[in-house]
């Protein structure tokens, strides 16, 4: 019989969390313990060890305490808890600042119940989930690439720089400011980081250079 991981859902809307806690109850591996409104709550919860989960499926717009002060207090005070976002939009901007407060993968309230149960797999075997911002295979390889093959080695000064300015909030015109060239050139440095990595998304390459060590959170 496969282990189970037990689940919260932080979620302000009662429907929304009903419906998923409906949904996850059919996934043979994974059982939700309760729903919190928001974060406050949450951490109420999370003073008797018994409720603390293995993961937590968290809404980033919420009252109270919205889903980054929500994410960056559970980083903080239980590290081994895993956080994935639920968003309403595939917002680039909120989505770069939940991983920077420390979810491991993201999904669209509308997604197929097949995708949660995947989502929650990915969490579960590699660590990250990014919806379409990392493939199956893109995943599979930032998991598990060899050392002597991996793209990381390969990364000069200027696009490791990139990369740390792309996990901020910066519009790419703002991080060609910050590194004194040009739109164009800073377009470059993503395009060849697409090439060498084999992501799509300024997600995507996010995830990879936090999984590399690239970017400290």
């Amino acid at each position: 019989m496969p282990a189970t991981h037990s689940i919260v859902i932080v979620d302000d809307h009662t429907m929304i969390a009903r419906a998923l806690t409906g949904i996850i109850e059919q996934f043979k591996t994974y059982t939700v313990l309760y729903e919190a409104q928001h974060g406050k709550a949450l951490i109420e919860q999370f003073r008797q060890p018994r409720n603390i989960p293995d993961i937590v499926l968290l809404d980033i717009t919420m009252p109270h305490m919205d889903g980054f002060e929500t994410a960056a207090w559970i980083t903080a005070n239980h590290p081994g808890v895993l956080i994935l976002a639920l968003s309403m939009q595939d917002d680039e901007t909120s989505l770069l600042k939940m991983i920077r407060a420390g979810a491991k993968g993201y999904i669209l309230k509308n997604s197929h119940p097949r995708e949660l149960e995947k989502a929650l797999d990915a969490l579960v075997q590699h660590g990250v989930y990014y919806s379409d911002a990392l493939s199956s295979k893109a995943l599979h390889s930032i998991a598990h690439q060899d050392a002597a093959h991996d793209p990381a080695t390969t990364l000069n000064n200027r696009e490791i720089t990139f990369l740390q300015f792309a996990a901020t909030e910066l519009t790419y015109k703002e991080i060609a400011d910050k590194m004194n060239c040009s739109p164009r050139t800073v377009e470059g440095y993503r395009d060849g980081l697409f090439a060498k990595t084999g992501l799509k998304t300024r997600v995507g390459l996010v995830v990879y250079a936090i999984k590399r060590g690239i970017i400290k959170i």
